[in-house]
């Protein structure tokens, strides 16, 4: 085999994964009317970002909240769903994306803001759409190994002020750089909030085991996509072609290596557009009605957008079903972790 090996996790589940949406709803026909000079200039039609990427609206957040609030109230209702107190907490991962500064790390004021105790373990792990996976699967190592008994993994994300930044430059008409198309990448992110527990399986008979899942990075063409709290740029066939490059040869190596991920009851993937959903759909031919849908209404949510959508699919899920998490991040990186709920 090739690349980066699949693994497998001994004695982890998953107790409880929770979501917070961003209350103010804004449409695509809102941001139509406020990028109506450009759209006019550009020779584009209305209802672009409805009609191509198949959103019809996005959340923001509320003014005087944001996205380390929405990532504290996630970890608070994940922590009472899965009935762990916070003193028995042993890790925490915050796997936003967005934060405000370089240091010190967005964990430790949601660390502070939940009253976890000093003997707990606080960081942050980025890695773009991943991070929320990868934290997940840092976490079940940890609990497996017996160092920590039960971890909480939260991401919150805001969109508001890069999409802000982006009306005036477009609408002035600013240049973007040289070869490169109008800079629209900022309007795809979205405003949202998940929070995860997971703790030792043995200890909580009826939870989801967390039962191990493999990874492959594709790290040649990283520089493919880029952000920062001012503006972004993508290219999103790059994109869409690395990344389902790798999303193959990493499905097929795992079927060499035992895993049987073509009859999962349910694939809960990373949500980005119509045509990331499709693509992925017909590369590893997966059953359209076993894949939930939440980007038209929230978007992408970066690394949250997974554990929304799976917090939103957790009351239709039977005991016993097969799940398999499945996603893409810039850089380029994959990961599937599968779940016997």
């Amino acid at each position: 085999m090739t690349g980066n090996a699949t693994f497998r996790h001994d004695n982890t589940a998953l107790l409880a994964v929770t979501s917070v949406e961003a209350p103010v709803v804004v449409s695509s026909a809102d941001f139509d009317e406020r990028l109506a000079p450009s759209l006019k200039r550009l020779r584009l039609s209305k209802r672009l970002l409805e009609r191509v990427a198949g959103v019809t609206e996005r959340r923001w957040w509320s003014p005087g909240s944001d996205f380390d609030d929405a990532a504290i109230e996630a970890g608070a209702k994940a922590m009472a769903e899965a009935g762990v107190e916070p003193g028995d907490v042993g890790l925490l991962i915050n796997t936003s994306v967005t934060r405000r500064n370089l240091e010190p790390s967005v964990a430790v004021k949601i660390h502070h803001a939940l009253g976890l105790p000093s003997s707990a373990m606080n960081f942050d792990l980025a890695n773009a759409c991943l991070g929320f996976v990868n934290g997940m699967t840092l976490a079940a190592n940890m609990i497996d190994s017996g160092q920590i008994k039960y971890a909480l993994i939260v991401a919150g994300e805001d969109s508001r002020r890069a999409q802000e930044a982006t009306f005036d430059p477009l609408n002035r008409g600013d240049p973007p750089p040289e070869g490169s198309p109008p800079p629209l990448a900022p309007l795809a992110p979205r405003a949202g909030a998940a929070g995860a527990v997971s703790g030792p399986a043995d200890l909580h008979p009826g939870s989801h085991r967390i039962v191990g899942g493999g990874s492959r990075a594709g790290a040649g063409p990283h520089e493919l996509c880029g952000g920062s709290p001012g503006g972004m740029y993508t290219d999103t066939k790059g994109l869409l072609d690395g990344g389902l490059e790798l999303v193959v040869t990493a499905w097929h190596e795992a079927q060499a290596d035992g895993w049987a991920w073509d009859g999962m009851d349910r694939y809960v993937t990373h949500q980005v557009s119509n045509s990331y959903t499709n693509a992925i759909i017909k590369a590893v031919d997966l059953e359209r009605e076993r894949v939930p849908i939440t980007f038209p209404h929230w978007g992408n949510v970066g690394p949250a957008s997974l554990p929304m959508t799976l917090a939103q699919e957790a009351h239709s899920l039977s005991p016993g079903d097969r799940v398999l998490c499945l996603g893409v991040g810039s850089g380029l990186n994959t990961s599937m972790m599968e779940l016997a709920w």
